[in-house]
């Protein structure tokens, strides 16, 4: 008998990522390419069964040796049909992806969102790994979050949960896409963090910045911000310490809320300027939170990067079809009593 192996995909906006993990939920192939997201969604899921295709070649797997496939994509999904509620970055409303997969790969397919994907991920392999409960909060273009607790994602009957950026964070008049202004998102996203560096490199307070991309606020990514904080950018580290305080803001709510074991912070913005939201986030959360709640969660960062997502789904897909969670405790309660129905 062949040896069966777990698919996991990450659906993006702009990217998309397919992995493969043998018995022991080890990566043995990867492979990524643009989602092309205007395209529709019947020609991204062709793109998708290419990919998936390309990615057991290259292991040198046949197809069929795919016992299951998880999905992971950004908006509310409801994980029991497989529809993709919204997902406003690929212009998708109420879209049957695990039906239409299912007859194209003749295979098994979950879908969940992205983030409960990735902090499945890092709960099973991961920053999470042995924990009871396990909340995520990911900056990056918008804020996500997930919450999972005993092998479970928190969810609604109908609709993934947990869209903790457009929480309210502040009394500030930036919106979000929403009415409501001042949430976490509009204060520390990505996004909110360019616009800010945008002004201060028209302004002259950025040069570092401004030498390397000017105010175009597309170009202000991650990986430019950390470079333009060592390059003594003092005013962005300012605003990226800010952002990250709104971050602690979000974690005492969390805390105060549902009191999970541990935190995990990720996502690109987290991994190039961890110092800053390791240190930032921990004082405001700790300075912040009711003492009876002091020393009970624990805030880590991420371990898996951009493979969290992929190898996430792909375990929740396993799960979907009876394959044990890995590392997963055994007690039914935490310390502040929160249960959950089965």
């Amino acid at each position: 008998m062949q040896n069966q192996y777990l698919c996991g995909f990450d659906l993006g906006g702009t990217k998309m990522l397919s992995v493969v993990l043998d018995q022991e939920n080890r990566i043995v192939s990867r492979k990524r390419r643009k989602t092309k997201g205007n395209d529709g969604p019947a020609a991204i899921v062709d793109r998708i069964c290419e990919l998936i295709r390309e990615t057991f070649e290259e292991a040198g797997l046949a197809l069929d040796q795919m016992v299951s496939l998880g999905v992971g994509c950004p908006g509310p999904v409801n994980m029991d049909k497989g529809v993709v509620n919204v997902a406003v970055n690929l212009g998708w409303k109420n879209v049957p992806l695990a039906t239409m997969l299912e007859e194209k790969l003749k295979c098994p397919v979950s879908v969940l969102n992205d983030v409960d994907a990735g902090v499945y991920g890092e709960y099973s392999l991961g920053a999470g790994q042995g924990a009871q409960s396990v909340v995520g909060i990911f900056p990056g273009t918008g804020i996500g979050g997930g919450f999972v607790y005993e092998g479970k994602i928190l969810r609604s009957k109908r609709s993934s949960v947990m869209e903790i950026g457009h929480t309210k964070i502040s009394s500030s008049n930036r919106n979000s896409g929403v009415e409501m202004t001042g949430t976490l998102e509009s204060e520390a996203s990505r996004l909110a963090i360019a616009a800010e560096c945008a002004k201060l490199a028209y302004r002259g307070e950025a040069p570092y910045l401004f030498k390397t991309v000017g105010t175009d606020i597309s170009k202000i990514r991650s990986k430019v911000l950390a470079e333009s904080i060592r390059e003594g950018d003092k005013a962005v580290e300012n605003i990226v310490r800010r952002a990250a305080q709104m971050v602690g803001y979000g974690v005492v709510n969390v805390v105060h809320m549902l009191c999970p074991e541990v935190i995990v912070l990720g996502g690109g913005l987290v991994e190039a300027l961890q110092d800053i939201y390791l240190e930032e986030v921990n004082k405001t959360a700790k300075r912040n939170i009711l003492q009876c709640y002091s020393g009970m969660f624990e805030i880590r960062m991420a371990k898996l990067g951009d493979d969290a997502g992929a190898m996430g789904a792909a375990l929740w897909g396993g799960l979907k079809k009876g394959m044990p969670i890995p590392s997963v405790p055994s007690a039914s309660t935490t310390e502040s009593g929160l249960t959950l129905p089965s």
